[in-house]
């Protein structure tokens, strides 16, 4: 399988980042071929301007979303892997997904006005670090807030189909052996799900 990691994280030494290399590593010893997307290395422009809709709308799309439109093109599986700031993803990422997964790429409408996605065939996974242990998150309903605001919002929305969210709470404040066993859960479902 074809898979396409859109990375958002700009410590190089974070847990983030060992997320990614356990992910790439796993995935390439089962044979998979894998493609990084690091925004932040990458320094990729977020900010969705007017002249990219004039592009969009005239049939035209800029040069660095045309590029990135060819890796999604290419990937079975798009997988997201970026901290919870603020209840949310990194502002870097939000604006990639609103510059690249534009109105008549990844969706669009029917005639009656519903959304129709258009990335279908292909899977989504989602890994999730936070600084909040994940039991608050649970209990306060916020995981399911976040789940539905991107496996629904996004990926469905984009007719990706979900195969799976995992989230690592409390990863600033735990100990160098519950990273570990964090790093041994990814591991584990790297290998059911692929």
């Amino acid at each position: 399988m074809n898979h396409l990691i859109l990375y958002a994280h700009p410590n190089p030494k974070s847990f983030n980042a060992a997320i990614l290399d356990t992910t790439v590593s796993k995935l390439e010893s089962k044979g998979h071929t894998v493609v990084v997307r690091d925004l932040y290395k990458m320094n990729f422009n977020p900010l969705l301007q007017g002249s990219d809709f004039e592009l969009f709308q005239s049939g035209k799309k800029p040069a660095d979303v045309e590029q990135e439109h060819g890796y999604i093109g290419s990937a079975d599986v798009i997988t997201l892997i970026y901290p919870i700031w603020w209840t949310g993803m990194p502002a870097i990422l939000k604006g990639y997904i609103e510059r690249v997964f534009c109105y008549g790429f990844a969706y669009q409408y029917s005639e009656e006005g519903f959304p129709v996605g258009l990335l279908t065939g292909k899977k989504g996974f989602i890994i999730n670090t936070q600084g909040t242990p994940c039991e608050l998150y649970d209990s306060t309903g916020m995981t399911e807030a976040l789940k539905k605001t991107s496996d629904t919002g996004i990926l469905a929305f984009c007719g990706l189909e979900s195969v799976g969210h995992l989230f690592f709470g409390a990863v600033p404040t735990v100990d160098d052996s519950a990273r570990q066993a964090m790093l041994k859960e990814l591991k584990s479902t790297l290998t059911e799900l692929f």
